[in-house]
């Protein structure tokens, strides 16, 4: 369990590493008052665990130990919910319900299809 926890821990400091590099630079290069960078990283993070599960699909291609690394440790650190939950919620009482509605719309759907695609890409190699 120990090193399981650990596992966790490595792939979550990368995620989350991950996470910020993409959102400053996304904010750097994009001046929106969208919150592009947690959308990116949303929508990134579906497809790649869509991804790395359908890796595993019928014996798979992972460890468990790597699996978790890449799963629960690397895309948790890396997608960020309730940072969305909370930016939405400012895009709402902004006044901005239309941009609001948009957003959490557009993460929703394109989450999906981001876990589609990376099932799909995983499951083409294999």
């Amino acid at each position: 369990m120990l090193k399981e926890f650990f596992i966790v821990g490595a792939g979550s400091f990368m995620g989350g590493g991950a996470r910020f590099v993409v959102s400053k630079a996304l904010q750097t290069l994009v001046a929106m008052p969208f919150p592009l960078g947690t959308f990116v990283v949303n929508v990134t993070g579906c497809l790649l665990i869509g991804f790395f599960s359908a890796l595993n699909y019928g014996g798979g291609y992972m460890t468990p130990a790597t699996k978790l690394l890449l799963t629960t440790g690397f895309c948790g650190g890396f997608t960020t919910f309730s940072t969305f939950v909370n930016e939405s919620a400012s895009l709402g009482k902004d006044g901005s319900m239309l941009l609001m509605v948009l957003y959490v719309g557009a993460s929703v759907a394109l989450g999906f299809v981001g876990l589609w695609a990376g099932n799909s890409m995983a499951r083409a190699i294999q």
